[in-house]
């Protein structure tokens, strides 16, 4: 059986958002980031396993579970988490 609370965190819009200071822990696993500006994002994901989005471009929604963006190898500006 799946969780009401696995379900109500895993689908539909945000429900809470907050800037992303590269480098510092979400309070909370996010469901989303928000590129501002154009570069690499480098996030840790939920499974505490680091990625590198190469070439993420302003405007775009990487819909990813991540804990936090790490600051080194992070290019991209005026990122937020979406929660």
């Amino acid at each position: 059986m799946v969780s009401v609370e696995l379900v109500k965190n895993s689908s539909g819009p945000a429900r809470g958002a907050a800037a992303i200071t590269p480098g510092t822990p979400f309070a909370s696993t996010c469901r989303a980031i928000y590129v501002g500006g154009d570069g690499a994002v480098v996030a840790t994901m939920e499974d505490g396993t680091d990625i590198t989005f190469a070439a993420a471009k302003a405007g775009s929604v990487l819909p990813i579970r991540a804990t936090q963006v790490v600051s080194s190898g992070t290019t991209a500006s005026n990122l937020v988490a979406l929660f």
